[in-house]
């Protein structure tokens, strides 16, 4: 009978889906503004804070360093930086930017958002359910 190697193997593990991503018109548009810069930053954070008058605004800055805990996506030669206290949030969720006649602004399109206030500043998300 031959040998059988019974010690169990480490299973490859499956790629996480990315917290957000861009849309190319966003990805082009934080290209731009960043290559304007006064100076390099690490990418563009993304998190979300309580306000407005539907309880939470989504927050876009320039990052200077990352943060040790924060979640590091890279899509279409852009680093998001997600604050670790915004990623149930917005898991699923596409940045796009849009330009209309009045007014040219990144959109944010989550799946997790349940209701937003008539003016579009504020929004109420309920984070995702871990399994």
């Amino acid at each position: 009978m031959e040998n059988l190697d019974l010690t169990p193997q480490p299973r490859a593990r499956r790629p996480r889906p990315k917290v957000v991503t861009l849309s190319d018109a966003a990805a082009e548009r934080v290209r731009e503004i960043m290559s304007r810069a006064e100076r390099p930053y690490a990418g563009l954070r993304v998190g979300v804070k309580n306000g407005g008058c539907a309880g939470q605004e989504y927050v876009l800055e320039y990052a200077e360093t990352a943060n040790p805990l924060d979640e590091v996506v890279e899509d279409k030669g852009v680093t998001i930086l997600v604050d670790p206290k915004a990623v149930l949030f917005l898991i699923g969720t596409e940045i796009d930017y849009e330009v209309t006649r009045l007014s040219a602004k990144f959109v944010f399109r989550n799946p997790n958002e349940t209701d937003a206030c008539g003016c579009g500043e504020s929004v109420t998300i309920t984070p995702v359910k871990l399994d």
